[in-house]
C-alpha cells in the first residue's frame, strides 16, 4: 500500500513537472487569495482552505508543504507560528488547490494551482499567544505574547521569563529544548508587557503558567530566545563523519533523506548547509544512492534561508527511490566569500578551525586547498582579503608539493605561539570549476543563457518560467554587466539537454555555480534570455583634422583653427548616436547620428573657451528599449598660441591622430 502510495506522489509531481515544460501555469493572484483553518478547536488550528475571487473556498492539498511554508499562513492569519504540518491521506474527486514544490515562501501567493482532485488534506497548526519574531528559524528570535484579553502582540521583559518558562515555549512552539535565553534592546514602539511569568516547566503553553503583575520593566530589554533544533542530522556509511549517505531524526526516528524531487532539487548550496550543521567544511559533491527503507523528505530551498532542519521537513515521506550521499571537505573551507571557491581559508585541526597567516601559503599549499574543495586553480591570495575573523590562528606552517589531495596529508612545521600580523589571514580565490555566458547576440552583455557545469556548456532550462529580473540580474553581475533590464523565457528551441538552476538559490546566495541542480541533464526546448544594463562597449573618443601637439595628458590646439572630435565603438548594433559633452566654460552638448559606428564632430576657431576635457556616449535603441554606454574616457584639450612644433593634419588617419 505505501509503494503504491509512493508511485502515486511522483506521478503527482512529475504531472507539475510536465505542466511546467509545457507553460501552463494557471496560478492566483496576489490579491485574490485568502486562507482560513476549519475543523479545529480555533481558528488557528484545522485544515487549510483557500479562496479566490468566485467566493469558493477549497481545500489545499496536503503535499510538498513544510513549516516554513505554513509559518506564512499563520502570519497572514495573524496566528503566531508554525507549530506542525501533516498531511492526512484520503482521496477525493473535488476541486483542490496544490502548491508547487519548488514553490519558496516569500513567493506563496503565486504559487498555487487548481486542480480537480484531492490525494491528502493539509493539517496546521499555529501557536495562538506565543511567537519568536526576527530570529534565523521559526525557533529564534525575540520572543512575542498575545494575551487573550488585548489580543495584541507584544515582547517580554528580560527578568520576567526564566528557564522553566522557556522550556514552556520551545515546546509550544514545536522546537528543542531552551539553548540561549538572553535580552536584547527594544525600540520605544515594542515597549515589553509588564507581566512576570511563573511556571513550573510542565505547562503546554506559556498562558498556563501563573503570572503576576509589574510596574516597570528596570532591565529595559526584551527577550530574546534560542530553543534547539528538536531534528537532527548525520553521514552515515562513508569513510569519515563528513562524507557519507544522508540520515535525518524526525520525530525522534532517523531515516534517510529523499532525493526525489525534480521540482525542489539540490545543490552544492544547499549541501552546505549539512556541511555546516555536522561543522565539516565545505560541499564538494553530492550524488544518489537508491534505498528500499522508508525516506524523510526536506525542502532544499528552505535550508538556505533557515539554521533549523525543522522548519523544511516536508508533509510526505517516502519509501524507495533515491536518497542523498555527501562529501564535505574535512579539513579546510573558505569562509565569507563571494562564492564556495572563495573566503577567508581556515583548516580544521584537533577538533578546532584555525585561521591562516597569509605568510605561511605558497602556491603548492593553495592548489591542494583548491582541489579539496572541489574548485579550479588558484587565482588571487591575499591577506585580510574576506577579514579576520575570530577563529585562532593556526599554529603550524603548510609544506605541500602540490599533487596531496588534502590539506592534512601535506607535511607541516610546527609554529607554537604564531600570531598573525593585522590583516594577514589568508583570504583565497580559486577559480570556479564551471562558467557563464549569454550567447546569441552581438553583445557578450545579452543572450540565451549558457553554463559550464561537469565540463559541458549547455543552455539553461526554464520549466516553469521562474527566472526574473533579480535571479537575471544575478547572471548579469557574474559577467560584470550591470543589472538585469529584460529576462524572458522562451519555448522555440529544439528539445535539447540543458542544466537547471535553482531559481530560489541564486536569489538567496551569492555565487551562480552551487545552485546548479545536482541532476544529470534533463531534456527541454526552452532558453532563458537575458539582457544586462550594460549592455553597450565603452566608446572611444579621439582628435583630427587640426593643427595639434600631445601636450601633458592631453593635446594642444592651435588657437582659431578648426577641429574634429570624432566618437566611435566597437561595432555591434547599427544605427545609434554619438553624445559629445564637454565640461568647458561653455559647456558642449551636441548630438550626431552614428555612421559607420562613428560621429565626427567639428569645432571652429579654437579659443579659450574650448580648454576642458570632453567625452563620448553611445546611444541605441534596441530589445524595445533605450541603451546608452558609459562615457568614454575623457580627452583633454588646451589651447596653443604659436604654430611652433605643431603638425598639420589633414585626415583622421594621419600621424598624429590620437586614439585615449
Amino acid at each position: 500500500m505505501r509503494l503504491d502510495m509512493d508511485i502515486t506522489l511522483l506521478i503527482i509531481s512529475m504531472s507539475f513537472w510536465m505542466q511546467g515544460l509545457l507553460a501552463e501555469k494557471n496560478n492566483t493572484s496576489v490579491e485574490s487569495v485568502h486562507f482560513r483553518l476549519v475543523g479545529g478547536a480555533s481558528h488557528c488550528h484545522g485544515d487549510l482552505e483557500m479562496k479566490r475571487q468566485d467566493g469558493n473556498w477549497n481545500p489545499v492539498e496536503g503535499l510538498n508543504w513544510y513549516r516554513k511554508l505554513g509559518n506564512r499562513v499563520c502570519a497572514e492569519l495573524d496566528c503566531g507560528s508554525a507549530v506542525s504540518v501533516r498531511d492526512r491521506n484520503q482521496y477525493l474527486v473535488i476541486d483542490s488547490w496544490w502548491i508547487r514544490p519548488e514553490c519558496h515562501e516569500s513567493e506563496l501567493r503565486d504559487c498555487f494551482e487548481s486542480s480537480s482532485s484531492l490525494f491528502s488534506s493539509l493539517e496546521l497548526s499555529c501557536s495562538d499567544s506565543v511567537r519568536l519574531v526576527h530570529g534565523s528559524s521559526l525557533c529564534s528570535g525575540r520572543l512575542e505574547v498575545r494575551s487573550n484579553q488585548s489580543r495584541s502582540w507584544s515582547s517580554v521583559c528580560e527578568g520576567h521569563l526564566d528557564l522553566l518558562g522557556a522550556q514552556v515555549v520551545c515546546r509550544e512552539l514545536g522546537c528543542g529544548a531552551p539553548g540561549l535565553l538572553q535580552g536584547a534592546h527594544y525600540g520605544a514602539a515594542e515597549a515589553p508587557v509588564v507581566q512576570t511569568f511563573q511556571c513550573e516547566g510542565h505547562e503546554s503553553a506559556l498562558l498556563d503558567c501563573g503570572s503576576s503583575g509589574s510596574q516597570i520593566c528596570s532591565s529595559g530589554t526584551a527577550v530574546d530566545l534560542t530553543c534547539t533544533d528538536p531534528d537532527d542530522v548525520r553521514l552515515v556509511g562513508g569513510a569519515s563523519r563528513c562524507n557519507g549517505t544522508v540520515q535525518l531524526k524526525h520525530h525522534g526516528e532517523w531515516r534517510y533523506m529523499d532525493n526525489s524531487y525534480v521540482t525542489d532539487p539540490w545543490t552544492l548550496k544547499a549541501a552546505d548547509v549539512i556541511c555546516h550543521r555536522l561543522d565539516c567544511g565545505s560541499a564538494v559533491s553530492v550524488r544518489e544512492s537508491r534505498v528500499s527503507f522508508r525516506r524523510w523528505s526536506i525542502s532544499p530551498t528552505c535550508l538556505l534561508s533557515t539554521s533549523t532542519l525543522t522548519d523544511c521537513v516536508k508533509t510526505d515521506p517516502r519509501t524507495g527511490g533515491t536518497t542523498l550521499s555527501l562529501t564535505c571537505s574535512d579539513s579546510v573551507r573558505l569562509v565569507h566569500g563571494s562564492s564556495r571557491c572563495s573566503g577567508r581559508l581556515e583548516v580544521r585541526s584537533d577538533q578546532s578551525w584555525s585561521s591562516v597567516c597569509e605568510e605561511d601559503l605558497d602556491l603548492n599549499d593553495t592548489q591542494v586547498v583548491c582541489r579539496e574543495l572541489g574548485c579550479g586553480a588558484p587565482g588571487l591570495l591575499q591577506g585580510g582579503l574576506y577579514g579576520e575573523g575570530e577563529a585562532p590562528v593556526w599554529t603550524s606552517e603548510l609544506q605541500c608539493e602540490g599533487n596531496e589531495s588534502a590539506v592534512l596529508d601535506c607535511r607541516r612545521s610546527s609554529s607554537a605561539g604564531k600570531t598573525c600580523s593585522p590583516r594577514t589571514a589568508a583570504g583565497l580565490t580559486c577559480s570556479d570549476p564551471g562558467d557563464v555566458r549569454l550567447v546569441g547576440q552581438p553583445s557578450r552583455c545579452a543572450g540565451a543563457l549558457e553554463m559550464q557545469h561537469q565540463g559541458q556548456w549547455r543552455p539553461v532550462g526554464d520549466a516553469y518560467k521562474d527566472w526574473d529580473l533579480k535571479s537575471g540580474s544575478a547572471v548579469c553581475q557574474h559577467l560584470d554587466c550591470g543589472s538585469a533590464v529584460s529576462v524572458n523565457t522562451t519555448y522555440e528551441s529544439p528539445y535539447r539537454d540543458v542544466w537547471r538552476v535553482s531559481v530560489p538559490c541564486v536569489k538567496l546566495k551569492s555565487g551562480l555555480m552551487g545552485c546548479v541542480e545536482l541532476y544529470d541533464p534533463i531534456n527541454l526546448s526552452s532558453d532563458v534570455n537575458v539582457v544586462c544594463s550594460d549592455l553597450l562597449p565603452q566608446p572611444n573618443i579621439s582628435l583630427s583634422d587640426g593643427v595639434f601637439e600631445v601636450y601633458q595628458q592631453g593635446f594642444r590646439v592651435l588657437v582659431f583653427s578648426d577641429f574634429t572630435i570624432t566618437c566611435s565603438v566597437q561595432p555591434q548594433y547599427p544605427g545609434g548616436s554619438f553624445q559629445l559633452i564637454s565640461d568647458t566654460e561653455k559647456p558642449l552638448n551636441l548630438t550626431l547620428p552614428a555612421v559607420n559606428h562613428s560621429a565626427h564632430f567639428l569645432l571652429s576657431a579654437m579659443g579659450h573657451a574650448h580648454r576642458g576635457n570632453y567625452t563620448c556616449v553611445y546611444h541605441v535603441d534596441i530589445y524595445n528599449r533605450s541603451f546608452s554606454s558609459s562615457q568614454s574616457p575623457a580627452l583633454y584639450l588646451t589651447v596653443g598660441d604659436s604654430v611652433t612644433n605643431l603638425n598639420h593634419l589633414g585626415g583622421a588617419d594621419r600621424p598624429g591622430s590620437a586614439h585615449i
